[in-house]
């Protein structure tokens, strides 16, 4: 009963990391004018670039995760691409403190590094019994 609630958990997180990066993946595809505002806004340079790169990854890796296929390499590359994008977009720390905008990239650092915790976690944890990964193997 442990062995198996143990394996749901594991699968169950994988999962939803994995979703949390495919939806805003493809959002960034539906919304495309939308981002490079943002980018913009962040003083993001080569625009088109990293805007292609990031749906790549974000898609790719998510349901690669969503698999648990090469789950340790995706979820190390995932936790990369959520620091670049925290400390690019997310730069709390130069706007005026107390405002609206400022409480919301903050707000959305804190909550990127809790997921770059998780995605260390499986970096280090793999994907567990319930995974491609481990059916490979």
């Amino acid at each position: 009963m442990i062995e198996t609630f143990e394996k749901l958990c594991i699968t169950s997180g994988r999962v939803l990391l994995g979703v949390y990066f495919i939806l805003p993946g493809i959002s960034k595809i539906t919304g495309w004018e939308q981002n490079v505002q943002y980018m913009a806004d962040h003083g993001m340079v080569f625009i088109p670039f990293f805007l292609v790169l990031t749906i790549i990854i974000q898609i790719g890796g998510g349901f690669a995760m969503v698999a648990g296929y090469q789950t340790k390499f995706i979820a190390f590359i995932l936790a990369g691409l959520t620091l670049v994008i925290s400390l690019v977009m997310h730069d709390f720390w130069t706007m005026p403190a107390g405002e609206l905008q400022t409480n919301h990239e903050l707000q959305n650092f804190v909550k990127n590094l809790a997921i770059m915790a998780g995605l260390l976690a499986v970096a280090g944890l793999g994907g567990g019994a319930w995974s491609l990964d481990h059916k490979r193997s």
